[in-house]
């Protein structure tokens, strides 16, 4: 039997997925959640094979939730389900060490086989997604601009992303200026946005 954490932001989604999961006689929903913030209590509680996760749940998102999973409950593999193709989803969830990233819109006879494979430990990547990514820009930012533009998505200051990196202030508003002109931002929140979305964070 394998037992799955459902997160779902969507009450009438995730009650739609709970029948069709309980449906599958080796299949067993554990828990059926609603928010990010949920997932590692949870997760702990209930000792899940296989999270399935919402990309997009309220709070922490999915990608953030499937990292911290994978530091506190590293024998759950977890699979994301995104509503639609974007650029950047799969570096994110190679990021967050997901082993696997499904539409939506699967039909449920793949769903449950991502499932089983994520299970046996195998990784399961929609083709739609996959052929997203390789259409997609390559990251123009360097590995420190990466480190300076993560800090700050998170929101930290000039000066606390300069004490943490160990740089000075001047630099690092260098660094903020440089990441704006390579990719085309206004100011340090768009570039955020540029970036979450390319999945160069």
């Amino acid at each position: 039997m394998i037992r799955i954490l459902l997160a779902e932001g969507a009450p009438l989604l995730r009650g739609g997925l709970v029948a069709l999961l309980e449906d599958v006689k080796d299949l067993d929903v554990v828990a059926a959640i609603g928010s990010g913030e949920q997932v590692l209590r949870t997760a702990r509680g209930q000792r899940p094979d296989v999270a399935l996760i919402d990309v997009g749940l309220p709070g922490l998102d999915g990608f953030a939730a499937a990292r911290a999973l994978r530091e506190a409950v590293p024998e759950c593999s977890t699979v994301l389900m995104a509503g639609r193709c974007r650029t950047g989803d799969l570096r994110r969830a190679v990021a967050a060490h997901a082993c696997g990233l499904v539409l939506k819109d699967t039909s449920p006879g793949d769903l449950v086989d991502a499932i089983r494979r994520a299970a046996d430990g195998a990784r399961v990547i929609d083709p739609d997604m996959a052929f997203t990514e390789l259409g997609s820009a390559r990251n123009p930012l360097t590995d420190r601009e990466v480190e300076v533009l993560s800090l700050a998505s998170r929101g930290a200051s000039a000066a606390q992303i300069a004490e943490d990196l160990v740089l000075t202030i001047g630099t690092v508003r260098n660094h903020l200026s440089r990441i704006n002109r390579k990719i085309g931002a206004q100011n340090r929140v768009q570039a955020i946005r540029m970036a979450e979305d390319a999945g160069w964070l």
